[in-house]
C-alpha cells in the first residue's frame, strides 16, 4: 500500500511538471465547449419569407387575409409586384410567392373564392405550409359567402362577426430547449474523445519509462508490477476527472448550456466513461511494442470509432448501417444515455446502457491484464 501511495504521488507530480500537458488537458475541452457553441449559435429557424401579389389590395377582404398571413408564427411578409416574384424566388429573398386575382373579394361574396397562387423555389416545402392556413382561411370565407347569398350587406355583418370571433383558448408558451441540449451533448462528445487521448497518453507513461530504463531501476525496488499499474490507473482516472469537472464547470456556469441531466448525475456518466478509457488506454498500451507505437495505434483507434459513433457529428446524419456499426462501440452507448436522459427518460430506462459501459471497461482491462501477462518483458506487470 505504502508502495502504491508512493507511486502516485511521483507519478502525479511528474504529470503536474509537465505543464503543457496539463494545459492540454484542461484547455481543449475548453475549446470543445467553444465549438459546440459556435456550431449552434445559428442554429434557431429563420422567419420564412413570403411575397404577397395582390392587385386587389383596396378591399377588405383582400387586405385581412395577408394581415393573417403575416401573423402567423415565424412568417414575414411584403408586397411585391408579379413581375417580381420570379426574381426575388430564385435570388432566395423570399421563401413563397402568394398571389391574390384581381376580383378575389367579389369572388368571396359569391361563395367561389377565385383561386390563389403560390409560387416557390422546386423541393421547398414553405408553400405548402402556407397553403394549408391560407385554405383553412379561404374555406371560411366561402362559407360566409354562401351564407350571405351574395348579399354585401348580409355578408358584412357576417364577415365582421368572424373577424371578432373570441375563443376559449389558452396558449402556453414553451421553451425550445432543443438547441441547448444539442449543444451539450456535442460538448460530451469532444470530451469523450479528449478522455480517450488523454488516458492513452497518461497510460504511455509505462512504455516511455520503459524506454528511458526508469522503469527496471524501480522494479529494483520492492515495487511490483501491480502496484506500478495501479497507480497509473489511478492519476489517469484522476485527471479525467479534473476534466470533467472543469468541463461542467464552464458548461454550465460560463456558458449557461442547460443538458436537460442533473451535473451530478452527468459527472456520474461521464465518470463511468472514464474507466472504458483507462481499460482501452491500457489494451493500446500492452499491445504496442513502443511510446510511439502506441500514438499511432491510438490515432488509427480513437478517431475512427469517435466519428462513427457520433461524438463529432449526430449520429442521425449517418448511414443506417454505419449506425448498426457504431452500437458495438463504447461511445456510442455513452452519447445514446445521454440523449435518452435528455428526453427524459428515467435513470432506470438506461440501466442496459450503464451495464454495458461497465462491460466495455472490464473486458478491456481483463485485455490488457492478459497481454501484459504474456508480454516477456513486461511479465512482472501481473
Amino acid at each position: 500500500m505504502k508502495e502504491t501511495i508512493w507511486l502516485v504521488r511521483r507519478m502525479a507530480l511528474n504529470t503536474v511538471k509537465n505543464y503543457k500537458m496539463m494545459l492540454l488537458y484542461l484547455c481543449l475541452p475548453i475549446f470543445g465547449i467553444l465549438l459546440s457553441s459556435s456550431i449552434y449559435s445559428n442554429a434557431d429557424q429563420p422567419p420564412l419569407k413570403v411575397g404577397v401579389v395582390n392587385p386587389d389590395g383596396g378591399q377588405s377582404v383582400s387586405k385581412d387575409l395577408v394581415a393573417y398571413i403575416s401573423k402567423l408564427d415565424q412568417v414575414e411578409v411584403r408586397e411585391i409586384r408579379a413581375v417580381e416574384a420570379k426574381g426575388l424566388l430564385k435570388s432566395g429573398e423570399l421563401d413563397t410567392a402568394l398571389t391574390l386575382p384581381k376580383g378575389f373579394a367579389d369572388s368571396v361574396l359569391t361563395g367561389g373564392p377565385a383561386n390563389v397562387s403560390l409560387a416557390s423555389v422546386q423541393g421547398s416545402q414553405v408553400a405548402p405550409y402556407i397553403k394549408s392556413y391560407v385554405n383553412a382561411y379561404i374555406g371560411n370565407l366561402a362559407s360566409i359567402g354562401l351564407a350571405s347569398g351574395g348579399e354585401q350587406a348580409k355578408f358584412n355583418e357576417l364577415y365582421k362577426s368572424f373577424l371578432h370571433t373570441e375563443f376559449g383558448l389558452t396558449i402556453d408558451k414553451v421553451e425550445d430547449r432543443s438547441v441547448q441540449h444539442r449543444k451539450s451533448a456535442q460538448t460530451v462528445g469532444y470530451l469523450i474523445m479528449l478522455m480517450l487521448f488523454s488516458a492513452v497518453n497518461l497510460s504511455s507513461m509505462i512504455l516511455k519509462e520503459k524506454e528511458n530504463r526508469t522503469l527496471f531501476r524501480l522494479f529494483a525496488a520492492p515495487i511490483t508490477g501491480r502496484a506500478y499499474v495501479g497507480a497509473n490507473v489511478i492519476v489517469n482516472v484522476f485527471v479525467m476527472l479534473i476534466q470533467i469537472v472543469v468541463t461542467l464547470v464552464v458548461m454550465t456556469r460560463l456558458f449557461h448550456m442547460e443538458s436537460g441531466i442533473p451535473v451530478g448525475q452527468l459527472f456520474l456518466l461521464l465518470g463511468l466513461f472514464a474507466l472504458v478509457a483507462v481499460g482501452l488506454s491500457l489494451a493500446i498500451v500492452a499491445f504496442s511494442s513502443s511510446s510511439m507505437a502506441a500514438s499511432g495505434i491510438q490515432t488509427m483507434v480513437i478517431i475512427p470509432t469517435c466519428l462513427l459513433a457520433g461524438c463529432l457529428f449526430p449520429i442521425a446524419t449517418m448511414p443506417a448501417f454505419m449506425q448498426q456499426i457504431a452500437q458495438f462501440l463504447p461511445q456510442y452507448w455513452l452519447l445514446d444515455t445521454v440523449g435518452r436522459l435528455q428526453q427524459g427518460e428515467p435513470a432506470s430506462g438506461v440501466l442496459l446502457n450503464l451495464a454495458i459501459l461497465l462491460a466495455f471497461a472490464l473486458v478491456l482491462s481483463m485485455t490488457a491484464a492478459y497481454k501484459f501477462g504474456r508480454n516477456k518483458e513486461l511479465h512482472s506487470f501481473i
